[in-house]
């Protein structure tokens, strides 16, 4: 049977302490014990079902990591208090001094700069590349690499990850393989394609709501105990902790991800292949122009779609943001960052998520300033949503008139 992920997180069954159809809610930062035995054993990881402290774990945070887990199909995760909590004690885990990582250039602004700015001083180097080409990836390689990281769909130029060819390089060179699944939940499940380790960051569509903060990690039971470890895990020792009362808030909205992705997926295709029709400059996976469109088909569970980005190009940033801000007053959406809200949410990402990315770099990936990401919302009338964008691009110019008609 295909592996389904949504299936596996329905299949799960958490009850509350006093019987509730929801888990309760462990309010503590640590925890009593009826011998100093215990304790000990707790603290060296030996007492099953046992907790001491809350950067340790909680119950809270192991059911949202259970959940996580069953959905990407890995032994186990280890939840954290944000995207980046989850992604650097990864690479700091997996890497020492002297290392190298090759990872793809086009990845969100906050892991470059990790990458770019902060890991060299720990001498830890970091080679970019064009991750579509794995002949590039491979050249990349050295014998001090030790990981090959890349976004499944990448932050904000929507380029698409071979994860399957990834995962044979990784072997051949034994290497691990890390891989953000953030832009692509359901729709792409990485660690059945080959990934090692994959990773989320929770704020966006798996929380969906845009009130939290979070992350998650997923990956063997061995590497996520190596990031528990109390003596040298990166991810226990940094401290980047998940508050219990947002991990059960992340729970509950995760029991509805599959309904969400299925409209945000649905409204993103509709939009994308009106705007196409338009003449207007879009990117897509699921349209037949994307480059990597057949890649993505292969590697994706169709019931979910072809996810919820998208992005167009306005000419330039000053049209950019006089759409956008349009928009926003004609209530479409919103002018802000992050992605996966029921609202649509719509920035210049040249000057906002991918701004740690030097212009030069950035006209080098094919990251120009007019280029605008919509994260699509779950608008029920999506032909509405199209009409009055549609509107408002002719208002600003980013969609000439006499094009329009042209093209109708």
């Amino acid at each position: 049977m295909k592996f389904n992920p949504a299936d596996n997180i329905q299949d799960l069954q958490y009850f509350g302490e006093f019987g509730g159809v929801n888990p309760s809610i462990s309010d503590s930062s640590t925890y009593t014990f009826l011998s100093a035995k215990t304790m000990f054993d707790t603290f060296e990881g030996n007492a099953d079902g046992c907790y001491l402290y809350s950067r340790h774990s909680s119950p809270s945070n192991l059911y949202l990591g259970e959940a996580l887990a069953a959905m990407e199909g890995t032994e186990t995760a280890n939840v954290a208090a944000s995207g980046m909590g989850a992604i650097t004690p990864v690479l700091l885990q997996l890497c020492e001094s002297g290392d190298h990582i090759v990872s793809s250039r086009t990845i969100y602004g906050g892991t470059y700069a990790f990458l770019k700015n902060f890991t060299p001083r720990l001498n830890i180097e970091t080679t970019f590349v064009d991750i579509t080409k794995l002949d590039v990836v491979e050249a990349a390689v050295t014998k001090n690499t030790k990981v090959l990281y890349c976004e499944s769909v990448s932050n904000p130029l929507l380029e698409i990850a071979d994860i399957q060819g990834l995962a044979a390089l990784a072997r051949k060179y034994n290497l691990k393989l890390v891989v953000d699944n953030t832009f692509s939940p359901l729709s792409i499940a990485p660690a059945k394609l080959g990934a090692d380790v994959v990773i989320h960051s929770l704020t966006k569509f798996i929380n969906g709501s845009s009130d939290t903060v979070g992350g998650v990690v997923c990956g063997t039971q061995e590497f996520i105990d190596q990031l528990r470890n109390v003596n040298d895990g990166a991810s226990m020792l940094l401290g980047s902790t998940m508050d219990s009362v947002r991990a059960s808030s992340v729970l509950k909205n995760l029991r509805t991800l599959h309904i969400r992705m299925k409209q945000h997926s649905y409204n993103a295709m509709y939009l994308a292949k009106k705007f196409e029709a338009d003449g207007l400059r879009t990117v897509y996976p699921g349209l037949t122009s994307h480059p990597s469109h057949s890649l993505f088909t292969s590697m994706m569970n169709g019931e979910y779609g072809y996810g919820g980005m998208l992005t167009i190009d306005a000419g330039n940033l000053e049209k950019a943001n006089e759409l956008m801000e349009l928009m926003q007053h004609k209530n479409l959406g919103y002018l802000a960052v992050s992605l996966g809200f029921y609202k649509t949410l719509f920035s210049a990402p040249g000057s906002s998520t991918s701004s740690e990315i030097p212009e030069d770099e950035q006209v080098e990936m094919g990251l120009s300033d007019g280029l605008i990401r919509f994260s699509i919302g779950l608008d029920a009338n999506i032909e509405r949503t199209y009409q009055m964008m549609k509107s408002c691009m002719l208002e600003v110019g980013v969609l000439k008139e006499e094009i329009a008609k042209a093209l109708i």
